[in-house]
């Protein structure tokens, strides 16, 4: 006897496997395009689940332009009484010429008492003020670039035309 054919087989919907019409289903537009393609809107949570978060990337507005380091900020004041727990952090250190701080990534604003004690400072940045109080106090301070600026402006000497050079006269023969 011969096979007999089941009888699911000839249920309405069996043949399009319960999606109407057979041709339906059967492009890339009914699966949301080729490939990535529909990632931000139909396919985002199969992304999501596959590459994490991260694969959309930031928000717009942190992604316009790259903001300046922010600078820890630091009083004249402070320098002098907090002198022990910043020895102990390795940011100053005392020599026989006075104390020396370490401050980078740091901006010295000037304090509001005088300051009486002779010091040299290495700084990111530094507030006017805290520069007359520290030359007047018989004190020296350094102010050292962040290293993308001093990148920048060697890019900028190197691409300067030299204008200086004499030009020889041409000897025709």
């Amino acid at each position: 006897m011969a096979k007999k054919r089941k009888k699911a087989t000839r249920f309405r919907g069996s043949q399009t496997h319960r999606r109407g019409h057979r041709k339906r289903t059967r492009g890339l537009g009914n699966q949301g395009g080729k490939g990535m393609s529909g990632s931000e809107n139909q396919k985002k949570s199969l992304i999501m689940n596959l590459y994490g978060p991260s694969y959309f990337g930031g928000d717009k507005t942190l992604r316009r332009g790259r903001a300046a380091p922010r600078l820890k900020v630091i009083n004249l004041d402070d320098l002098i009484s907090r002198f022990d727990s910043l020895i102990n952090q390795g940011i100053a250190k005392q020599s026989k010429s006075g104390f020396e701080f370490n401050l980078k990534g740091y901006k010295v604003l000037g304090g509001t008492g005088n300051l009486n004690a002779k010091i040299s400072v290495k700084a990111s940045a530094a507030s006017k003020s805290a520069i007359e109080q520290i030359k007047a106090a018989g004190g020296t301070i350094e102010i050292e670039q962040a290293e993308e600026e001093k990148v920048e402006g060697k890019k900028a000497e190197e691409t300067k035309p030299e204008t200086n050079k004499e030009k020889k006269p041409e000897v025709k023969k």
